[in-house]
Parts: structure tokens; C-alpha cells; sequence
């Protein structure tokens, strides 16, 4: 059966208590966001640096269209679902939308706001949550609830470690506080792809992007060394190939005990037997994670191709993992009939996905 779920646009909350560098990390993934076109929703649209102003004009007076077709929205709760549908128009063209919480805003609720979104182009992609290193022990005095946070998010920036006196503490004990994947990072620098893809999902012709605008040699705001070099550098990727079917039970043990260390998954699986009309996309951002099923392209090779990012991660053990999570010979969906209910309970949807945080 058709499923067209698989051209939603993802929706990532960016939640952080004041000072923490949410929008430091925001300015970053806009300013180099490898051609994708970003829908960002802020509560305080004069902190974001538009430089690209100066080339876009107003369309409202909350709203901006920037040169790469981006859209900033300067929202209050009530009016969430209003900026989603405007933002996943197909006019739009919006590759992926992120959502920067207020300072005080409560990010379980923010959570709960967009998976209740009517807006069916979207899909909720993950709670990444941002904290200062350097006044991490102040932030939970003044707020102890931001151990809450971190038990709901799914990955956990660590900013400003460059400032932090004893950074290795700071980090075991958020390690200790939260499920998701723990990322180190300074100025807001974090890979985009460990969020969305950095491609859009159509060729742009005669637009000029912010990657333009910057230039990739350009000195970032955020510091002087801002990018020493490319954002890749010193993180670990594997990609995996299988022309057999996939075990579904047998991936999903997979999946469940991957290392913190692994921040991103992305690309598609074949069960086989168990569903031979559909492949199913796979998007993971620390420990969220959702199955989209789509069918098969006509003539397509049916083939499991996955892309894992991370660091400290081995990558030579984690594709054995995946080398023995093949389909046995012989298996089929009739022998064993449950076999999927694991992978279903992450399809948007599903009677079994995993209910609201």
C-alpha cells in the first residue's frame, strides 16, 4: 500500500535554559546548512542573525524569507500550528524544521504540541536539548527541573566546553542524567547532519543560499576559530550495504543497544518477506527514532543502504552488528508473524508507537 509519509518534513524542538547557546547553535545549522532549506519557529526573532536580510523581503510581520528560502517565524505557543502549516506548504519547498524554545519554555509540552500537530506534511524529529558546560552546576541549582529535560531529550549538546574548568565531570554527570546520545561541542558547532540531511530534496535553481552569502572560508562570528575545518573532521561514519533482507527482530536489538556515541542513522531497510511491498526510511537523532514506510521504487534494487554518524564509535564492529542482522535463508513473514511489531511501534501512526513523552 502507497505511503506517503515518507516526504513529511521532520520537525526538531532545539530546548535549553537560558544562556545556553541555542541560538548560537540555531545561527550555526542556518548559516551552514548544505543547501537545505530550514523552517525555523523562534520566540525571539531579534536574536537571530540574519545577514541575508538585506536580500529578502517581509512577508508579515512575524515572518522573513530568506535567501536560501528559509523561513523564521516569531511565535508564541498558540500560534505553533498556524507557522507549521505555512511552513510545510509545498510552496515552501521547507527540506526540515526546527523549533527554538523560549529559555523557560517547558520542552515536554512543545513535544506534545507538535506530535498533536493536524498538519499532516510533518513528522516530530527529536528533542535536542543544549546546556552550558560552564554553568551547568549554577543552571541546576536555579533549575532543578532541567534534569526532567534531560531525561526527555533525545540528544544533549554540551556547549561551551571550552570554558568549562573541569569539562569531563560536567559530561559524565549529564551522561548519568539522560538516555539520549551526549555531543560535546564549542560555539554551537555541531554537524547538521546529525539532525537533518544536508541536501535538499530537490535541485534549486537561481537562489542564492546562505552557504553563498558566508562563503565557506569566511571567519565564523561565533570566534575566531570557529571553522578550523570542515565539520566532519574528527567523527566517525559507516555505511552499510545489504542486498538480503533484513531481520527485524534482530535490528531492532541492534538499534535498542547502540552506543551513545552514535548520534545519527539515516537511510532505508527491506524486511523481505515480512512486508516485500514497502522499504522503510530510517531517521535517528540520539535516541529518537522513526520507521517511515514507502514502497519500493519500480526497478530499484532492493537494498538495506544505512549511513551511521558518530564519534569514539567502532566502526568495524557496529557493521558486523549489522552484517548479522541479515534474514536467515528460508525465513518468512509466516513463520513468524510478530517479527515486526518492533519496528511498527516506530511508524508514525501505528497503534504500537511509543506514546507522548
Amino acid at each position: 500500500m502507497a505511503n506517503s509519509r515518507s516526504a513529511q518534513i521532520p520537525v526538531v524542538v532545539l530546548a535549553g535554559f537560558l544562556g545556553s547557546g541555542k541560538t548560537t547553535l540555531l545561527n550555526h545549522l542556518l548559516h551552514r546548512s548544505g543547501g537545505s532549506r530550514i523552517g525555523a519557529v523562534v520566540n525571539d526573532f531579534g536574536s537571530i542573525e540574519i545577514d541575508a536580510m538585506a536580500v529578502a523581503g517581509a512577508l508579515g510581520d512575524s515572518t522573513v524569507s530568506l535567501g536560501n528560502g528559509c523561513l523564521c517565524c516569531a511565535v508564541d505557543a498558540s500560534e505553533l500550528d498556524t507557522y507549521l502549516a505555512r511552513l510545510a506548504a509545498p510552496a515552501a519547498g521547507i527540506d526540515v524544521i526546527v523549533i527554538e524554545a523560549s529559555g523557560l519554555a517547558e520542552p515536554q509540552e512543545l513535544v506534545r504540541m507538535v506530535l498533536a500537530s493536524e498538519q499532516p506534511e510533518i513528522m516530530y524529529g527529536g528533542l535536542v536539548e543544549v546546556v552550558d558546560a560552564a554553568e551547568f552546576d549554577d543552571t541546576r541549582a536555579r533549575h532543578p527541573e532541567i534534569d526532567r529535560h534531560l531525561a526527555l531529550a533525545d540528544l544533549v549538546v554540551v556547549n561551551k566546553l571550552d570554558r568549562a574548568s573541569d569539562a569531563d565531570r560536567v559530561l559524565g554527570l549529564v551522561r548519568e542524567l539522560t538516555e539520549g546520545a551526549v555531543l560535546p561541542a564549542t560555539y554551537g558547532r555541531i554537524d547538521p547532519e546529525f539532525l537533518f540531511d544536508c541536501r535538499p530534496s530537490e535541485e534549486r535553481v537561481g537562489q542564492l543560499s546562505f552557504d553563498d552569502l558566508h562563503g565557506e572560508g569566511d571567519e565564523d562570528e561565533d570566534g575566531p576559530d570557529a571553522h578550523p575545518g570542515h565539520l566532519h573532521t574528527g567523527y566517525d561514519t559507516l555505511s552499510f550495504t545489504s542486498d538480503a533482507p533484513m531481520d527485524p527482530r534482530a535490528l531492532m536489538r541492534f538499534l535498542d543497544g547502540r552506543p551513545e556515541g552514535l548520534y545519527r542513522i539515516k537511510g532505508y531497510v527491506g524486511f523481505g518477506a515480512h512486508d516485500p511491498a514497502n522499504r522503510y526510511a530510517v531517521h535517528a537523532v540520539g535516541r529518537f527514532l522513526r520507521f517511515l514506510p514507502e514502497p519500493w521504487p519500480p526497478g530499484a534494487d532492493r537494498l538495506t543502504q544505512l549511513v551511521l554518524i558518530g564519534t569514539g564509535i567502532d566502526a568495524d564492529a557496529l557493521g558486523k552488528e549489522l552484517d548479522a542482522c541479515r534474514s536467515g535463508a528460508g525465513e518468512t513473514a509466516e513463520t513468524d508473524e510478530q517479527a515486526m511489531w518492533g519496528v511498527l511501534r516506530y511508524v508514525p501512526g501505528s497503534e504500537d508507537e511509543p506514546g507522548t513523552p
